[in-house]
């Protein structure tokens, strides 16, 4: 649904109708073509009814096209919007079937979008130990990359992450700017998927997206707020918002909050916590305000969301594939502090920021 040109024709219609163009199959990725499918489930092939034409699932059986998918094919058209995140899977699904074009000699054309967080912010770590490369941990880029997806698709090809290149054609953006967070383009957001329903939500997701992993805490998913909290039962939601602020997080500030979330964890039960509320989004550091909010529930409510995790028995492997490490996890089984666990970052963010520019369009 996020394949939209700028007066909100989806991209489908754009190229049925325009002169010169067949348009004879359409790829779904998570989610599916219309972004009606929740996270993780499964879609099948099938055909669309409003169109007639042969829908591929590449969030089924395979998350790859198949030679067979691709018969008969001049060019594969990628046009979806990201968030900027590399647990994001779309750039996964960009990559692999790269991979898949190359290998059946089809062009693989990307329409760009900006990078709703811009394209100077990077945090976190690479993907760091191939146990925990995942299609939601793909490629060899920080947590978040700071790239628009054509320069993400350059410099998978570039870099050889795919096994052989594809004959890559990036249709870029005009007037997009490095410093230009989503709500600078003055562009339409369209929801890429259930959970990311407007502007700032690709800010939300990375913010508390790893909180998520671990449980324990709500993040406002299950309530119109989704990602935008950090709430549990029997929390002092002034403290816990002082504790928060008293970081001094540039761009980003803590509100109180209080709600029963509709479903999910904690459903129908009164939680209280923090709003996160980006006063300037360029500045936020939006990875580390998972460790730091974990930090505050421990000072404020003697709650150790890791802790209370291990004492369930609960599996970390999302966690780790989410970081592309286990090394986040063992900081915090080690006690780190959130300063310490952000500050081992900045050596891989400095590399992967100068190995990128050979790949910039912007």
């Amino acid at each position: 649904p996020s394949g939209v040109n700028s007066q909100l024709d989806s991209t489908i219609d754009v190229l049925r109708h325009a002169p010169g163009v067949k348009l004879v199959a359409l790829f779904g990725p998570e989610h599916g073509v219309y972004g009606d499918a929740w996270a993780g489930d499964k879609v099948d092939s099938n055909t669309d009814p409003r169109t007639g034409l042969t829908v591929h699932s590449l969030y089924g059986k395979t998350h790859k096209p198949t030679a067979e998918m691709l018969k008969g094919l001049d060019v594969l058209v990628y046009d979806l919007q990201d968030t900027g995140c590399r647990s994001y899977t779309f750039i996964s699904t960009m990559g692999v079937a790269m991979e898949a074009c190359a290998e059946n000699g089809v062009e693989f054309v990307v329409l760009d979008r900006p990078n709703p967080l811009g394209g100077e912010r990077i945090e976190g770590r690479l993907v760091e130990k191939e146990q925990y490369r995942s299609f939601v941990s793909k490629w060899d880029v920080p947590y978040v990359y700071g790239l628009t997806c054509g320069e993400l698709a350059r410099m998978i090809n570039g870099e050889g992450w795919i096994k052989k290149k594809c004959k890559l054609t990036v249709i870029p953006l005009k007037g997009w700017k490095r410093s230009m967070v989503w709500r600078d383009t003055g562009l339409p957001w369209v929801p890429t998927s259930p959970h990311v329903p407007n502007d700032e939500s690709a800010l939300f997701q990375v913010a508390t997206g790893m909180i998520g992993e671990i449980g324990g805490a709500s993040t406002g998913i299950g309530y119109p707020l989704p990602f935008q909290c950090v709430a549990a039962p029997g929390v002092d939601k002034h403290k816990l918002a002082e504790t928060l602020n008293a970081y001094r997080l540039p761009g980003v500030k803590f509100v109180p909050v209080s709600y029963k979330p509709y479903y999910f964890s904690f459903s129908n039960q009164p939680i209280a916590g923090v709003q996160i509320y980006f006063t300037d989004p360029r500045r936020a550091p939006l990875t580390a305000i998972n460790f730091y909010a974990m930090e505050a529930l421990k000072k404020v409510a003697g709650r150790d969301l890791f802790d209370e995790a291990v004492r369930a028995n609960k599996k970390f492997d999302m966690f780790d594939k989410v970081n592309g490490t286990d090394a986040t996890r063992q900081a915090l089984q080690a006690g780190k502090s959130a300063a310490e666990i952000v500050a081992s970052w900045c050596e891989t963010e400095q590399a992967f920021r100068a190995k990128r520019r050979a790949y910039l369009l912007y």
